[in-house]
């Protein structure tokens, strides 16, 4: 997980979504599209913060909400290693479900996105 090849981008301070909420979603994606695999170390909180766009703190923060999910686990000497990957599978599913509800209901796949890009962030 490397900043030159990672999907994790910078956060946004101005999504109401708290900082470290926002990291732990990047971090989680990230190893979702094998960018860390199980057993792998990812790197330090200092250059995760550096590439996020936040302090270290935030990072830890995120990094313990993640090991609360089981997705890391913190071992003394040997930094953080990914021990699961977070299931996108229950999202791809919901949004398949959706889409052939859409189609159900005469909407196509541009009106869903157009229907979705149009709500109000939660």
């Amino acid at each position: 997980m490397t900043s030159t090849s990672s999907p994790i981008r910078p956060l946004d301070p101005t999504d109401p979504t708290a900082l470290h909420e926002q990291a732990a979603a990047q971090i989680r994606r990230a190893i979702a599209e094998g960018q860390a695999a199980p057993g792998e170390r990812l790197p330090p909180a200092r250059d995760l913060a550096a590439v996020l766009g936040v302090n270290r703190n935030t990072v830890l923060r995120a990094l313990r909400l993640l090991r609360e999910e089981g997705v890391v686990e913190f071992r003394r000497g040997r930094g953080i290693t990914v021990t699961a990957a977070p299931q996108a599978a229950a999202l791809v599913a919901a949004a398949r479900d959706l889409l052939a509800q859409a189609r159900r209901n005469g909407y196509d796949r541009d009106d869903l996105i157009r229907l979705i890009q149009d709500l109000p962030d939660p």
